[in-house]
């Protein structure tokens, strides 16, 4: 009867354990957007990491650049008791009651690309300096310029931790390095590139002497160069933009675009997902610093764009 009792319990034990390994973590995404060039590159990444983790069951929804859509996605996650989450705010001011409400339910959270100011216990940042991203561009743009001329900044959304941050560094840098530069204008063109054309449409029209331009994407340095194509001055504006997307560095090919900042859409998205991995499990992840996991951002010239066409 012992032997039995004690034959069943290792069963039952066995089964338990077979339960356990047969449980997947469970990772709720929430972009920011869907419709958008580099956020795809994001996307895709992070459904390629779940296709390489199969103990891990991903949904992934689109905020459609909503806060409060994003907010309801969060409540619908947390209702279903997701073992993570992973959200790409729309608006990185508009993310307290989202953090509330993981902390409170003690889900881990990882915030994704777009810098939110707390972080408290439990809650992770992954993604790269804003800052660095307009100090790599007006650097190799302002070395191009020759140190002097006029230029204008094409600005993405404005809520945007990244469009502002961007901004600062690409004044922060003709400040410092660059006093015969001065900055024509600065308008949004909400990262889109029939908007960047329009804008730059606009700008030439005025009659102001353009010598470079500095988006604060590539998707609007792209629809500028249309409309400088258009205008008959390509090659005689310089145009930088940051991402380094497949359009841009097709278009530094072509000698068109004058540099990019290349912005790591797999590093972000598969350092984003083990962050929210390893917490779910309960792990320690020795690259998370301070509640944050810095990808690098790297500057892409005319010298080295080859080697990112090869990514």
């Amino acid at each position: 009867m012992k032997k039995l009792l004690l034959i069943a319990l290792l069963i039952a034990l066995a089964a338990s354990e077979a339960c356990k390994q047969e449980k997947k973590v469970r990772i709720g995404v929430s972009m920011a957007l869907f419709d958008d060039a580099w956020l795809t590159y994001v996307r895709e990444e992070i459904v390629r990491w779940g296709a390489a983790h199969p103990d891990v069951e991903l949904t992934i929804v689109d905020a459609k650049n909503d806060p409060a859509l994003q907010t309801g996605q969060v409540e619908n996650f947390l209702a279903q008791k997701m073992d993570a989450l992973v959200v790409m705010p729309p608006d990185a001011s508009a993310v307290e009651p989202i953090t509330r409400m993981a902390t409170a339910a003690k889900i881990p959270l990882v915030y994704l690309n777009r810098q939110v100011e707390n972080l408290p216990p439990g809650v992770v940042y992954v993604g790269s300096r804003s800052i660095d991203a307009g100090i790599f561009e007006m650097t190799e743009l302002g070395r191009l310029m020759g140190g002097r001329g006029n230029i204008v900044i094409m600005l993405g959304e404005l809520a945007h931790e990244a469009s502002r941050n961007r901004s600062a560094g690409i004044k922060q840098v003709i400040a410092e390095k660059y006093p015969d530069i001065h900055i024509l204008a600065e308008q949004a063109a909400d990262w889109k590139r029939d908007e960047g054309k329009t804008l730059m449409e606009n700008w030439l029209a005025s009659g102001m002497k353009i010598d470079g331009v500095a988006s604060t994407n590539d998707e609007m340095a792209l629809g500028a160069l249309l409309a400088i194509k258009a205008a008959g001055k390509l090659g005689k504006i310089r145009v930088c933009g940051v991402d380094g997307s497949d359009d841009a560095l097709a278009a530094m090919d072509r000698g068109e675009l004058d540099c990019t900042v290349f912005q790591d859409p797999e590093g972000q998205a598969e350092e984003g997902m083990n962050a929210a991995y390893l917490m779910a499990l309960g792990k320690p992840n020795p690259k998370v610093k301070d509640n944050i996991i810095w990808v690098p951002y790297q500057p892409v010239t005319r010298e080295n764009y080859k080697s990112f066409m090869k990514r």
